[in-house]
């Protein structure tokens, strides 16, 4: 059985048509290959605080504007472009996001930008569903808080039995985190190593 290859950026905002991508880390469900390249963003690029969100989105990704904008990083064309090339080698073309329409959106924009061939499908599974999927089908209910799904990154990992303590996003281990969270709600088992001692919860062991 074939399965898709998780995906996951750092960007220098959500806004995708102003803002850039910094970091691209990506997992091969598959193989246990992994995927990770970091660039400067371009001149053009900027570093937009959305206004609903507490965290200035410099000290979410734990970078500075001199870091992001760094003329020593390969730029943000070479790193899409060295991302392409890997993907071009997957077994399975799709891939697997928290939130698809962000991710795979944001790649899409950069491709049409550098005039770069696209390597993968335009359908994507979306971890928010499955992990709602299974929710409903556990707690006869869809979580929700207040007037939305309340399924985001951090409920998912909860729902999985784990939880993130990190002081700042890394695009791979964001990866990683998705990879095994897939696992445990598809198959009810620890994928990676460094999750292996955080138990799988009751409810989700097959």
């Amino acid at each position: 059985m074939s399965l898709p290859i998780v995906l996951d950026i750092e960007t220098s905002g959500i806004d995708k048509l102003k803002c850039g991508i910094w970091q691209i880390g990506a997992y091969d469900l598959n193989t246990g290959e992994e995927f990770l390249q970091e660039a400067r963003i371009d001149e053009d690029d900027k570093i937009i605080n959305e206004p609903d969100v507490k965290k200035p989105v410099l000290e979410v990704i734990g970078k500075t504007e001199e870091e992001l904008r760094d003329n020593k990083k390969q730029s943000q064309k070479d790193m899409t472009k060295k991302f392409f090339s890997w993907m071009e080698k997957r077994k399975l073309k799709n891939f697997l996001c928290q939130n698809p329409q962000f991710d795979v959106a944001f790649l899409e924009i950069k491709a049409r930008k550098y005039g770069l061939k696209k390597t993968f499908h335009y359908r994507s599974f979306d971890m928010h569903s499955i992990a709602q999927t299974k929710y409903i089908e556990l707690n006869n209910r869809f979580l929700i808080e207040e007037d939305r799904s309340g399924m985001g990154l951090t409920n998912i990992l909860a729902f999985c039995g784990i939880k993130d303590e990190r002081k700042a996003h890394n695009a791979l281990e964001d990866a990683k985190l998705t990879a095994e969270c897939f696992s445990r709600l598809i198959y009810g088992k620890n994928l990676l190593p460094e999750y292996s001692k955080i138990p799988v919860p009751k409810v989700l062991k097959k």
